[in-house]
């Protein structure tokens, strides 16, 4: 029987906290009070009760100043502070201004701005095993402040190593180019590799409360060491299918010139002048050279 541990899972909550500006007035008013009480007993002559008040409230005022001015915080906009009580998360406050929490509270700021991350180059083998550069644009923020602050150690260094591996696995999951056009590829269907980068991105940064609002694909070559034979084959490849189309083309022109000149009894060609015609026609049509116009002063009827 072997021993687990669970690692129990942080969810952001509101934080109880108040207006830092009503507890300001209450401030100043306290402040008034003290100085009054000051003044108004070093230009009298106090009872003894009225001197025991005094000596209490001098005590018990700069105390309660003390405590409201330790209180004070301020959020920026799009910033937050994680509550915490004796390292026992309480909550968090998200409204931006001053604000005033009991003094005892621990406040940690934490920002839920977008953050734009650019990886750096990363040599991966595509689905074919051939190496190939790639680096991604990524533009994430903090969605769940209690995850991020408690569930990972450095989340900004949780992002930057996620990215790395969710490159790598896209990158090796599709190969980088397709001349037929019959796979998804790297280079060809660039909205549904960003699109799958952002699902694999948000589901391995789900565990430290962050989300992709966009991504994309920034640098994608063949490595040096490949880049030259990767780019004859594709020009071969390329000049492959032009053929394959020009021949199609030039088969389908034979094919209705030979039907329109039946249609129209133009002509009438036996199978060796018609096998010579066809080729001449191919000859002309698939040739990368100009032709020369020949004048037949023969007859073409069997």
């Amino acid at each position: 029987m072997s021993d687990s541990t669970t690692m129990t899972s942080s969810r952001e909550r509101p934080a109880w906290s108040t207006s830092g500006f009503l507890m300001l007035g209450l401030f100043l008013a306290l402040l008034a009070l003290f100085l009054w009480r000051l003044v108004s007993f070093a230009g009298g002559t106090p009872s003894d009760a009225e001197a025991l008040r005094f000596v209490l409230s001098i005590f018990l005022l700069p105390l309660a100043l003390i405590v409201i001015a330790k209180g004070f915080y301020m959020i920026q906009p799009n910033q937050a502070a994680a509550i915490t009580l004796f390292a026992a998360y309480r909550g968090t406050d998200r409204n931006a201004g001053l604000r005033w929490v009991w003094p005892w509270m621990g406040k940690t700021r934490i920002s839920v701005r977008a953050n734009n991350v650019v990886s750096e180059k990363l040599k991966v083998n595509d689905l074919r095993g051939n190496p190939i550069e790639i680096a991604t644009n990524v533009v994430w923020r903090v969605a769940d402040t209690a995850q991020a602050l408690f569930d990972v150690d450095d989340y900004r260094a949780f992002v930057l190593v996620q990215i790395e591996a969710a490159v790598r696995s896209i990158g090796a999951r599709y190969p980088y180019d397709d001349i037929e056009h019959h796979e998804v590829t790297l280079r060809g269907d660039h909205d549904v590799i960003n699109a799958e980068l952002r699902t694999e991105l948000n589901a391995r940064l789900a565990l430290a409360g962050l989300t992709v609002d966009e991504c994309g694909l920034t640098h994608l070559a063949y490595a040096p060491e490949i880049a030259g034979a990767m780019l004859r084959r594709q020009q071969a490849e390329a000049v492959i299918a032009a053929r394959r189309k020009l021949v199609e083309g030039a088969v389908s022109m034979v094919e209705m010139a030979l039907q329109q000149l039946s249609e129209k009894n133009v002509v009438h060609l036996d199978d060796d002048r018609r096998a010579a015609m066809v080729s001449n026609l191919m000859v002309v049509l698939c040739g990368e050279r100009e032709t020369q116009p020949i004048v037949n002063t023969g007859t073409l009827s069997g």
